[in-house]
């Protein structure tokens, strides 16, 4: 009789790295890529989405240059780092709470820096106020210096809470801006007195707002060694956790979670993993701890054609960075983890263009199911809707479709039309169709490439092959749609796969605003 794989607990919700060492929770070692990086320079920057490990990688950087040797063992780390050689840490996180105002957040800062001063054991200045942030963390970082016979270390979790969760109201959201470039532009200044810095967020503020003081700081979020600091790899899921894996189907855990990429290998978002591994069935976890209103939003004002989220082209200056007062949705998409890295291309010397996409189904189903109540779709229409579609799909019944789509689009009110512009821009249809068909889950190939041009959808489901075509009449005339399909022999991709193949031409109309056109043919 074979011996039962040994388990530990999952940490789910820690990110205390003692807890986890001490407490006999599983661990994914790290630490070997900590070391790297304080090797190799002395001030970073890390953007990685929400609950994505950054606070317990910042917390394993405060142990390690605490010298807390006993925390490492067995681990990357305790063999290659000088643990005769301690440092002084300071460690500002703003992850706790909501702050509204600039007064809460200088107040926070205020208890920020004397709890730090209280840690290592140094006087509060005699000549500084409290209410001084610069002159306050500019002396607390020379005292701790002094005090302490060795250079500073300085840890910064979260860094842009305070301005993401005030982006809905712009002039709070610059105040905050404000308050956080005082504090940070103390460091560059301070570089004599300090060993390593480390500051990590969502996302990355523009250089000419909140980091034109931290130019010297080497932005790792797109560094290809970096790629696996936050996140699972295939091989640390399947080793660290392989007595939780059992009864799991791998390729689905792969398809819900896996994809995430910042120009390394890819790594599954742990905080689903973790989820997944005590509840063992498969929810959108992630995405259900903080939904994106302003997301979603910022897309249907900028009249954002959904079904090119699955493939968004950019340059690296659109993605790397925004601003309160100009935030571009690819930039806020990819930094947040709605979308991530499909790819790169060089087109001339230095000039790269990104390719981006849903990291996993997990993304894609959650994310479309909230862009279509930004789109006017109300919540009880939007799911009675999903589940006949998966209802007529999974009977193939492709003629009733049309009077599915063309009541849910009679459903949407009238006076939501009056006050949008929304039912003028003309991916609006096509982007709630596929919004449909993405929020139930299915698998979907958009611009789907043949040799001889592109299907707008391809849908798999229940044993059928769905290829779509959608045309606006008012812009081309009517009956090209499922013209297109089979003039194009977009079918001929699909005969393989010995599957039923149905073609499928959807027609809008914006005068009408709904379906004026709907063809089925089985090819």
């Amino acid at each position: 009789m074979s011996a039962l794989p040994f388990r530990r607990k999952l940490p789910i919700g820690i990110q205390t790295f003692r807890i986890i060492r001490e407490g006999g929770y599983y661990y994914v070692d790290k630490t070997g890529q900590a070391v790297d990086l304080a090797e190799r320079g002395r001030a970073y920057f890390l953007s990685r989405p929400r609950r994505f490990g950054k606070s317990l990688l910042v917390d394993t950087f405060k142990e390690l240059f605490e010298g807390n040797r006993a925390l490492f063992t067995g681990l990357a780390a305790e063999s290659r780092w000088d643990w005769a050689q301690r440092h002084p840490v300071i460690h500002l996180s703003f992850s706790d709470g909501v702050l509204q105002s600039r007064a809460e957040l200088d107040r926070r800062i205020a208890e920020l820096l004397h709890g730090n001063r209280e840690a290592l054991g140094l006087p509060l200045p005699e000549r500084i106020a409290p209410g001084d942030v610069t002159s306050n963390f500019v002396d607390l970082i020379r005292q701790a210096h002094r005090q302490h016979g060795a250079p500073v270390v300085v840890l910064i979790d979260e860094y842009d809470k305070p301005i993401l969760d005030n982006l809905s109201v712009p002039d709070t959201a610059r105040q905050m801006r404000e308050g956080l470039k005082n504090l940070y532009s103390v460091l560059k200044g301070a570089d004599a007195h300090l060993r390593f810095v480390f500051l990590t967020g969502v996302s990355k503020f523009s250089k000419v707002s909140l980091f034109s003081g931290l130019n010297h700081l080497q932005d790792i979020t797109l560094d290809k060694r970096c790629a696996t600091l936050c996140g699972y790899t295939e091989h640390e899921l399947k080793t660290v956790f392989a007595p939780e894996l059992l009864g799991l189907d791998p390729e689905e855990i792969r398809r819900w979670y896996n994809g995430y990429n910042w120009l390394g290998e890819g790594v599954y978002n742990p905080f689903d993993v973790l989820l997944l591994l005590d509840k063992r069935e498969f929810q959108p976890y992630w995405f259900e701890t903080g939904t994106p209103t302003f997301l979603v939003k910022l897309l249907a004002e900028r009249q954002f054609f959904t079904p090119d989220l699955s493939q968004v082209m950019a340059m690296e200056q659109l993605i790397g960075s925004f601003d309160v007062d100009e935030i571009p949705p690819e930039a806020l998409l990819f930094q947040t983890g709605y979308l991530t890295l499909r790819g790169r291309e060089e087109i001339s010397r230095a000039q790269w263009v990104y390719t981006l996409g849903y990291p996993n189904r997990e993304v894609e189903t959650s994310l479309n199911g909230a862009l279509l109540k930004g789109y006017g779709v109300p919540d009880r229409p939007a799911l009675a809707t999903r589940l006949q579609l998966l209802k007529l799909l999974r009977n193939g019944d492709a003629a009733s479709l049309r009077a599915l789509f063309h009541a849910f689009f009679a459903s949407i009110p009238h006076d939501w039309y009056r006050r949008n512009e929304l039912a003028g821009f003309e991916g609006y249809y096509a982007s709630i169709v596929y919004s449909h068909f993405a929020a139930a889950g299915l698998e979907i190939r958009l611009e789907d490439a043949t040799n001889h041009g592109r299907i707008d959808m391809t849908v798999l489901a229940f044993g059928t092959v769905w290829l779509f075509e959608f045309k606006v009449v008012e812009l081309v005339p009517e009956g090209r749609a499922l013209a297109q399909l089979q003039a194009r022999g977009y079918a001929e991709k699909y005969r393989a796969r010995g599957e039923p193949i149905r073609l499928i031409g959807v027609e809008f109309s914006k005068v009408d605003r709904n379906i004026v056109g709907f063809e089925v043919l089985e090819a």
